[in-house]
């Protein structure tokens, strides 16, 4: 599991809005100096909003401004991003060799291939989309005693 350190911004009853800076992986990865992930990052100070379920926990234990740790499981982050950076290329290229197969002509090609990145896109937003409420793809809040995860 990767873990998080984030900042309480807002209090619900049933979950937490929490602030982060994504510095957790730039440790661990290889490219770390090259990287334009991290540049941007110590650059900009870029911040995400995520909201953390209690799961059954008291929303009376946390208050604005508390640091907190959130968990994510490893292969929600592998095959998240495989999924992202894959299936884009797969269908650029499979539009591009259609395209030339059945047409041929450089222009026609072009245009097939960016349309199947297009199309690739559109397909990354619309899974995005579907299971964003999915508990098994959501940070969790992790505790010293415990991690909670919600199975559904």
């Amino acid at each position: 599991m990767l873990l998080e350190t984030g900042s309480v911004v807002a209090v619900e009853p049933d979950g937490l809005w929490v602030e982060t800076i994504q510095r957790s992986t730039c440790g661990s990865c290889a490219a770390q100096k090259g990287c334009g992930q991290s540049l941007l990052a110590k650059l900009t100070g870029h911040t995400s909003y995520l909201w953390v379920s209690l799961a059954g926990r008291s929303a009376d234990d946390y208050h604005i401004g508390d640091e907190i740790q959130l968990g994510v499981p490893e292969e929600v982050v592998a095959n998240g991003s495989l999924f992202v950076y894959f299936l884009p290329l797969l269908t650029l290229l499979a539009a591009t060799v259609a395209a030339h197969y059945s047409i041929g002509r450089e222009g026609v090609t072009a245009l097939a291939a960016i349309a199947g990145l297009l199309a690739g896109g559109a397909l990354v937003r619309w899974r995005a989309y579907t299971t964003r409420h999915d508990s098994r793809l959501q940070p969790v809040l992790v505790d010293d005693r415990q991690v909670v995860q919600l199975v559904g």
